[in-house]
């Protein structure tokens, strides 16, 4: 498993398209892409990169964010391709764009619809996450050991990004905020998040909207460390899913303890 290929195909993209214009971005290299998001020069040629040279690694579809973007009908290779390599190359775009360093490069190998490898770099920070299936975490070459999360729901910290949830699952979420330690929006970056809920930060992650480049690096590297990433019926995450909704947290007991404050009707 190319694990530190890929790790340095990353690093190379992040190099030669994101650092240099890290709070520098010029006139014109910010776009819209649909209502309400955008997209960076930084973006699109992060990724071109990062496909050319995972496509030298092994010969495979490659579902990249922006690509997909202007096909959508590429996404269908993570369900038909025996292997397919998805790819997030700037997650975290507006915080970039704002000069803040929550922002992620990202990439998973699929076969049969499973993540069996993940990457995720920080750049703005200098770490380097990766976990591969059945095999563990790490971080820098560190093997991750998700602790648990503490049993009382006051002692716990997580995020919750609110955008794009229902008005009724929104109103769960603000009526529960005084029962947790600490609940926000996180760094609405999950090349950030997980990585937190991973190393102990956070203890608990929601989710409506899990687009597969968002999520699969990081559920993949939380799973491994020991951590649980489920849908509200209590089954596993796949990224070839079309159901909506996640709640990934440190321990099969804070799941169904977080659960049961923010998702049981």
């Amino acid at each position: 498993m190319w694990i530190d290929t890929v790790s340095d195909i990353l690093h190379e993209a992040a190099a030669t398209a994101i650092l240099p214009r890290y709070r520098s971005l010029a006139d014109g290299e910010v776009m819209e892409k649909t209502s309400g998001e955008v997209v960076t020069v930084a973006d699109r040629e992060a990724e071109e990169l990062i496909t050319r040279r995972l496509r030298s690694v092994l010969d495979a579809p490659v579902v990249g964010e922006e690509t997909t973007a202007a096909d959508p009908g590429l996404i269908t290779a993570l369900r038909d391709a025996p292997a397919a390599w998805l790819v997030d190359p700037l997650d975290g775009t507006a915080n970039f764009i704002a000069g803040r360093p929550e922002y992620a490069v990202m990439a998973a190998l699929i076969r049969n619809g499973q993540a069996v490898a993940s990457w995720i770099v920080q750049p703005a920070e200098g770490r380097t996450y990766v976990a591969e299936k059945g095999s563990g975490a790490w971080r820098d070459g560190i093997r991750i050991h998700r602790p648990p999360a503490p049993a009382d729901p006051a002692d716990m910290r997580g995020a919750a990004l609110t955008r794009f949830l229902d008005p009724a699952a929104k109103a769960r979420v603000q009526a529960a905020t005084s029962r947790f330690a600490a609940l926000g929006p996180g760094a609405k970056c999950a090349g950030v998040d997980y990585p937190r809920l991973a190393d102990g930060v956070q203890d608990f992650l929601l989710y409506q909207r899990t687009l597969p480049w968002d999520h699969a690096p990081g559920a993949l590297l939380l799973t491994e460390a020991g951590g649980v990433a489920h849908r509200p019926d209590e089954t596993a995450y796949r990224p070839t899913d079309a159901e909506r909704g996640l709640l990934a947290a440190a321990d099969a007991h804070s799941w169904r303890t977080v659960h049961a404050i923010l998702m049981q009707r």
